[in-house]
């Protein structure tokens, strides 16, 4: 088995940084997650193998990369046995699509040898699902990992993609060459050091989850200008919007531009589903309220026209509280429906 350990000099956020953006509460969770990325002969989790594994893990103040690589078929175990040392000590782990791909397929693997997952009760950020809802936003038409390394300025990638990998790896059984192993370990460090460049886009994620504060609230011309204060700097700017609303992010703040209707807002509901959408009256009504009007003044409530009218008055504008109630809910269905 082929084993390297190099520190990562540069390009990783902070671990208190990686810790406040996880929001992984348990007894180990502090300054102790793994980064982590694996390599395999193919898909199937039930007939392929793991070949390489490879973690980051901040240790001594600073990051340190592990790469762990089959030099033959028959080493699948002792590379899965040395991973799961690894994760002995770690609070938890963070990869792209692993609740989907890596962690289900080293799992199996462990099975397969009758070794203990060493995934029990270690909570998995993957990276993937977090940033889903943000696609948009981002200006996203695919989420590969490649496709958020570049709008972070990762453009040209130096090793073979994950499947040329396969066929390398098996040339390198084959021939033994130390400079087919190093392409394949050059492309699994690739994918790592990228995970760490991407990781500080989940800050995005506060807007979605409503972790901001009102900073200054104003009317123009008949449009609310609202600036909020994020809890930490984004690494990138990002705009969006339509005819009813645009969005700016840069640093630590967002500034939204809404269009007023003869001085009124709509305020949105997430829970579209408890209300009734009254076309006679352009709101939405809790369905503990509507089931007493006719059936045909009312329409189940979809995420577009579940929402009531509000005056956007002083009492708003000077209440952060009210702004909150406002943006809680309304935000994150502008989030969600910009472009439609």
């Amino acid at each position: 088995m082929i084993v390297k350990k190099i520190p990562i000099l540069q390009g990783f956020p902070a671990p208190d940084t990686v810790n406040y953006l996880s929001n992984v509460k348990n007894e180990l969770s502090d300054n102790n997650a793994i980064f982590y990325d694996i390599e395999t002969t193919g898909l199937s989790r039930y007939t392929a193998s793991v070949y390489l594994i490879g973690a980051v893990h901040y240790e001594k103040n600073q990051w340190m990369l592990y790469q762990w690589m089959a030099e033959n078929e028959e080493e699948e175990a002792a590379v899965l046995q040395e991973f799961s040392v690894f994760l002995e000590n770690v609070g938890y782990t963070i990869q792209y699509n692993g609740n989907r791909f890596d962690q289900p397929f080293l799992e199996e693997r462990y099975r397969k040898y009758k070794m203990d997952s060493p995934f029990v009760e270690k909570p998995s950020v993957d990276i993937y699902q977090l940033l889903k809802p943000c696609q948009s936003l981002l200006k996203l038409t695919r989420m590969k990992q490649p496709d958020l390394e570049k709008i972070v300025g990762i453009h040209n990638r130096k090793y073979v993609d994950g499947g040329q990998c396969i066929r390398l790896y098996r040339n390198f059984i084959k021939k033994r060459q130390s400079k087919i192993a190093e392409e394949v370990m050059g492309h699994n460090e690739e994918d790592l050091l990228g995970l760490g460049k991407i990781f500080p886009l989940l800050s995005f994620r506060k807007l979605y989850d409503g972790e901001y504060h009102p900073k200054h609230c104003e009317v123009i011309d008949q449009e609310l200008k609202m600036t909020l204060e994020l809890p930490v700097a984004v690494p990138i700017s990002v705009s969006c919007g339509n005819t009813s609303f645009y969005l700016t992010v840069s640093e630590q703040e967002a500034k939204i531009l809404v269009h007023l209707n003869h001085g009124k807002l709509r305020q949105y509901y997430r829970n579209y589903k408890d209300y009734e959408y009254i076309p006679g009256e352009d709101t939405a009504m809790p369905k503990s309220i509507s089931k007493y009007m006719d059936k045909s003044l009312r329409f189940a409530a979809t995420p577009q026209t579940c929402y009531t009218w509000f005056r956007c008055d002083e009492s708003f504008l000077n209440d952060p509280a009210k702004q909150m109630h406002y943006l809680t809910h309304t935000l994150s269905f502008f989030l969600d429906n910009f472009n439609k």
